[in-house]
């Protein structure tokens, strides 16, 4: 179905462009993570970008949601502005970057973002501001890279801004042109990079931001442009010798013949950890930082700006690195990837690929406690910070990193369902048999797991644990933020609330009081288990109380305890 054409850059045609980039990089994923071999061969550069423009899709998507809700006010029948939503996009893609190729993508929509913010007096933006745009947002990411190489993702926006300072006319002649420029940039991209002549490829993140280009120009025509991204990113370079890497295969290396082939000299001076936080810092600490990661490591990529910071850098030294920014500000959201050179990633080393498990379980968890537990218990664990819920492309990547030809999945929250299902269709297409347990809370997930045999038949199994999960009542203690009608009544903000299966039952002011009261609401309906979740802000005391509740008033009812870590919630509740 071809699109309708948008006029103006507005706040309906970002809207636009953001689906249609999210949804052609969907479509790309795969390709572009095959061709990933700088700045670290690790295969991931499609799937960072799509994980990093779905964040700006969903702050999109959020801004003109609430001004469909908010019925009362005056601008609501004309939706958010220009500069609202390339406000939203730029901070979803700033806040969601994943890896290299996506902290450079949320510069460069943070640097388009600039632009259009400072032209709002007007709704809507013509050919003259997008070309403007498109300057910013190539300049903004070079100053962003510490050591900005040629034949990279900075090439091909600052060819795209070339050509598109050439054009004239309105939106789509400038977008037309850019993308063509990207275009053609990026099958040079491989007389620029060594490594890229070698592997017989172009740049994984210029793909990408073609890709992006393209819906940008469909956004604007009604159509996608064509010939594709994919056909400069398929066009084989030929080496110095002048015969194409596939032409002539070693002895014993048929399999690897058109594949990105990359040698473990390449590899053996790469840092051995990805890091990646976002940091609360003034502009000052800022170049302190970018002064220190420097020195310790390679693929230095600071963006962001106004206090909120996307960093991220390839190190041998971790703990250095985050040491680094908590001196600098506030880092949170925290990623440590462990490349695993000569290990995990076999491709092009002539090692055969590790085989698939047969079954595995993938666990959405609140805290690091549960994140243990599960781990214990077998389950490739994904961890959801409170307020941070993983993507469906975070989902995704956790069933690839199970290697298992068949996966259970627990999202452990009732509005991950929705994600959830989104991941297990993707991970379908991909050959991977994926059965969904609808599991609300983190307790429910236990006792799924509890009952989880890998030896049994498939469905048997999922039949098993989707009934331990249904069976399994579950509640949670928590503090209100803020004023608000409850199904128990009015609450303040700082009440104790205690929910039961989502819905606040119990409204007080003592934990330990609250949960007792929780505790035997759910008791009077029987059980015959409880488990105990504690998180670090609760009082210790109320897990002993709560167990010796149990002991004198519900007889032959076991209790079980852990420790959740960090989990939100300040106690979990689960009666099976």
């Amino acid at each position: 179905m071809a699109q309708v054409p948008q006029r103006f850059f507005d706040a309906l045609a970002v809207r636009t462009w953001c689906g249609l980039s999210l949804r052609a990089l969907g479509r790309a994923r795969e390709e572009i993570d095959a061709i990933n071999v700088y700045p670290v061969a690790d295969g991931d550069t499609g799937t960072n970008l799509y994980l990093t423009l779905e964040s700006a899709v969903a702050a999109v998507e959020a801004v003109f949601a609430a001004h469909e809700l908010d019925d009362g006010a005056p601008e609501a029948a004309d939706g958010p502005s220009l500069a609202e939503t390339v406000g939203a996009m730029a901070h979803g893609a700033l806040i969601g970057a994943r890896g290299n190729s996506g902290t450079i993508l949320a510069q460069l929509l943070r640097g388009m973002s600039q632009v259009l913010t400072a032209r709002s007096e007007s709704a809507h933006t013509e050919g003259p501001g997008l070309r403007l745009a498109l300057r910013n947002a190539a300049e903004s990411a070079r100053q962003a890279v510490a050591h900005p190489v040629e034949g990279t993702v900075l090439t091909v926006a600052s060819a795209a801004a070339d050509a598109a300072d050439d054009a004239e006319g309105d939106c789509a002649e400038v977008a037309r042109a850019a993308y063509e420029g990207a275009r053609a940039a990026l099958a040079a991209t491989p007389a620029q990079l060594p490594v890229l002549e070698r592997a017989g490829v172009v740049d994984a993140g210029g793909h990408g931001l073609v890709t992006v280009l393209g819906a940008l120009v469909e956004t604007f025509t009604g159509q996608a442009p064509g010939p594709g991204a994919a056909t400069v990113a398929h066009a084989r370079v030929e080496p110095h010798g002048g015969v194409p890497p596939e032409a002539s295969p070693a002895p014993g290396d048929e399999a690897l013949a058109g594949e990105c082939a990359v040698t473990e000299a390449d590899r053996s001076d790469e840092p051995a950890f990805e890091v990646i936080y976002l940091l609360e810092a003034e502009d000052a600490a800022v170049t302190r930082l970018r002064q220190r990661l420097d020195a310790l490591g390679d693929s230095l990529v600071v963006v962001g700006g106004d206090g909120l910071w996307n960093v991220h850098v390839h190190v041998d030294d971790a703990g250095a690195a985050v040491e680094a920014g908590v001196e600098a500000g506030r880092p949170h959201r925290i990623r440590i990837t462990h490349f695993g050179h000569g290990d995990a990633h076999t491709a092009g080393t002539g090692r055969p690929p590790r085989e698939r498990s047969r079954r595995a379980v993938v666990a959405v968890v609140p805290g690091e406690g549960l994140a243990g537990l599960y781990a214990e218990a077998g389950a490739t664990t994904l961890l959801a910070r409170p307020g941070e819920p993983p993507a469906s492309g975070e989902l995704v990547q956790a069933v690839r990193r199970a290697h298992a030809r068949e996966v259970v999945l627990l999202p452990n929250d009732a509005e991950l369902r929705h994600t959830a299902a989104a991941a297990a269709e993707q991970a379908r297409t991909e050959g991977v048999r994926v059965a969904l347990i609808p599991t609300r809370s983190a307790v429910q997930g236990i006792a799924a797991l509890a009952v989880h045999e890998p030896e049994r038949r498939f469905d048997e199994d999922v039949v098993a644990m989707t009934s331990a999960a249904g069976a399994t009542r579950y509640a949670e203690v928590t503090v209100a933020e803020h004023r608000s009608w409850t199904t128990a009544g009015i609450c303040q903000a700082g009440d104790v609330l205690g929910l039961i299966d989502g819905d606040v039952a119990v409204i007080g002011a003592d934990v330990t009081e609250v949960a007792a009261t929780v505790l035997d609401r759910m008791l009077s309906a029987g059980g015959e288990l409880v488990t105990l979740v504690l998180g670090d802000e609760a009082p210790g005391t109320v897990t002993e109380h709560l167990e010796a509740r149990v002991r004198a008033a519900y007889l032959a009812v076991d209790t079980v305890v852990h420790r959740g870590g960090r989990q939100g919630a300040l106690l979990l509740v689960g009666v099976e």
